[in-house]
């Protein structure tokens, strides 16, 4: 389920693209405090998104069915092109971040994938962190809820 669940994921962010038809997403992993241990690991491009798969309870339905509401944690990572200010001559680069934020937000909204008896259905945006406190790197958060149905081992 975990597995459906990150790869349906990836391979969704990577569908996101820019105006020549890129993918916006330069870097996708499973989240590990990348920005915390940013000198011990291994270097990433940027804008990139680490998702981070939050604890979760099951409920069983009977027959082997089992449903959760998954909140999954997006740590999306971006390059810092300095001030804000007004004024500034990087303001608008600056900002940019925030379009990328609301760019994957809206992406994601919605999302539903079904691999087997597997399922991934009503994606939700339920919080999102803005990072006030960075050096060259700026991680902000979004945070999701979706309802994952495991229907079990295929017969």
């Amino acid at each position: 389920m975990r597995k459906m669940l990150y790869l349906g994921l990836m391979n969704h962010l990577l569908e996101l693209k820019d105006e020549s038809g890129e993918s916006v997403v330069r870097h996708i992993d499973l989240w590990n405090e990348q920005v915390e241990f940013i000198e011990q690991e291994t270097p990433f491009d940027t804008p990139a998104v680490f998702i981070e798969l939050r604890p979760t309870s099951w409920t069983t339905l009977g027959g082997g069915v089992q449903q959760s509401n998954q909140n999954i944690r997006l740590h999306i990572v971006t390059t810092w092109h300095g001030s804000a200010t007004v004024g500034s001559v990087f303001l608008e680069e600056s900002l940019q971040r925030f379009d990328l934020l609301d760019r994957i937000d809206a992406h994601l909204a919605g999302y539903s994938a079904v691999s087997g008896r597997c399922s991934v259905s009503m994606m939700q945006r339920t919080g999102s962190t803005t990072n006030h406190n960075h050096e060259e790197l700026v991680e902000d958060v979004s945070d999701f809820t979706c309802l994952l149905t495991d229907g079990g081992p295929e017969e």
